[in-house]
């Protein structure tokens, strides 16, 4: 997976922007709690990765970041605007300028791959479907996908056509914050490594900010400008690469030293930007 180009994805950012603010975040489900005083900032033009054991809440946290699931305290900000005291028209604007990859796509099985694309459109834009299908065909060349990939349904797609064109729609409203959960999950190496080939190139040319939940150790290596830990129902550590693989803990001793470690080890070679 691991080429020359991986450091131009993972540049610091020289801008101290915070797109993101998450402060003081409970997260319960029933009498569970999942996050607890999460706390973190994430700036214009990097690409976070988060890590953790399964069931720490990464996925969750994506999600209440989004609104689909509620929390028991804390503030969330978005663009600088506290989504609690976000107007109706505020939030508006913020939604459209998410653009989100679920780890399975989560496109519409009834719905063609050009249609599904247009669906942000379609939620928020009064546009003739002329100017929509055009719009439309331009987000799948640009995430790879044949022309001809526009009238085929779900069912008729790979695993990484699915992908690309889930990426399609997330993209379609041209948003400056994506949210990526699991973007390689379920891929073969060859498709894997052209999706992080093309979520890099991406990353560069279109200026995006990038959260990315992630358990592959390639992926998260060879996109990650910085990495977060969550454990113990928080961010634990936060920082890059190097730096979190130097903080003891027995989650990050396990997932970057145990038997990943020497995995870990050739990545950190591979991609000196990670020191």
């Amino acid at each position: 997976m691991a080429n020359g180009n991986g450091a131009t994805a993972a540049q610091d950012t020289n801008d101290d922007e915070v797109v993101l603010s998450v402060r003081n975040v409970t997260v319960a489900i029933g009498d569970k709690v999942i996050l607890d005083k999460l706390s973190l900032d994430i700036k214009r033009g990097e690409i976070l990765g988060f890590v953790g054991a399964s069931g720490a809440g990464k996925s969750v946290l994506l999600r209440t970041i989004l609104g689909l699931m509620p929390k028991q305290s804390g503030t969330i900000s978005l663009f600088g605007v506290d989504v609690d005291k976000a107007s109706d028209a505020d939030r508006l604007r913020i939604d459209m300028r998410l653009g989100v990859l679920f780890q399975h796509g989560a496109l519409f099985s009834a719905l063609t791959v050009m249609e599904n694309v247009q669906v942000p459109m379609r939620e928020y834009l009064d546009l003739p479907k002329a100017l929509m299908d055009e719009l439309a065909m331009l987000k799948i060349e640009l995430v790879g996908l044949p022309p001809d990939a526009a009238l085929k349904f779900p069912s008729e797609l790979s695993g990484g056509m699915i992908k690309r064109a889930a990426l399609a729609r997330a993209l379609i409203m041209d948003p400056p914050l994506l949210l990526l959960d699991e973007p390689t999950a379920g891929l073969d190496p060859e498709a894997s490594d052209g999706f992080v080939r093309l979520l890099r190139s991406l990353h560069r040319d279109l200026a995006l900010t990038v959260v990315m939940v992630t358990h592959d150790l390639d992926t998260l290596f060879e996109l990650s400008t910085r990495i977060a830990v969550i454990a113990e129902q928080k961010v634990i550590v936060v920082g890059r690469p190097r730096e979190v693989i130097a903080f003891r803990h027995p989650f990050i001793e396990n997932f970057f030293l145990g038997e990943r470690g020497q995995r870990a080890m050739e990545l950190l070679r591979e991609f000196p930007f990670a020191i």
